[in-house]
């Protein structure tokens, strides 16, 4: 019998690591193992040491890590506020399909109720039709809103396109 999946917050000595994790699942020649890559859509990293540090360190920003840093999820929750955004969302390639990124999914929307959120957001590259499917298999639905991508931001990397967009999703997390 397997042991169940463990998730915890991630720490700033997980950052180096979790780095290398982000960017195995959605860039460069390992991402293609996996269903979820941009590597066909986005050239250079997904996002930079010192923006990750940043995350980890920032107490609106929980980033959840599964098992022995094979995925990670990040939720965003400012004070107050009842909407928690998604984001970060990765799965090491090689074990996709395993159910970790559901199981990661469903802590991530568990701690986000846990500290008051009541709905869920998420962007989503409009391109990522696949990708989106699984989340509106999970309960997520497009809002009809589209927001534009950062390009040029730091940690964006460089789309091959310069028209993409961001599909925006959301699940009601009190059902």
């Amino acid at each position: 019998m397997t042991a169940p999946l463990t998730i915890r917050v991630a720490e700033a000595a997980d950052v180096d690591s979790l780095l290398a994790l982000v960017h195995s699942a959605y860039r460069g020649p390992s991402g293609r193992e996996g269903w979820t890559s941009e590597a066909d859509l986005i050239d250079g990293p997904r996002t930079t040491r010192e923006l990750l540090a940043a995350d980890v360190a920032n107490p609106a920003i929980t980033v959840l890590v599964a098992g022995n840093l094979v995925g990670c999820a990040a939720v965003t929750l400012e004070p107050g506020a009842e909407t928690a955004s998604f984001g970060m969302f990765a799965v090491r390639p090689g074990t996709q399909r395993g159910g970790i990124g559901s199981t990661l999914l469903d802590a991530a929307e568990d701690h986000a109720r846990d500290r008051g959120a009541t709905t869920m957001v998420m962007c989503v590259i409009d391109r990522r039709a696949e990708l989106i499917a699984w989340y509106e298999r999970r309960g997520y639905v497009r809002t009809g809103e589209s927001r534009p991508f950062p390009y040029g931001e730091e940690g964006v990397g460089e789309p091959r396109d310069d028209d993409f967009r961001f599909a925006v999703l959301e699940k009601n997390l009190r059902g």
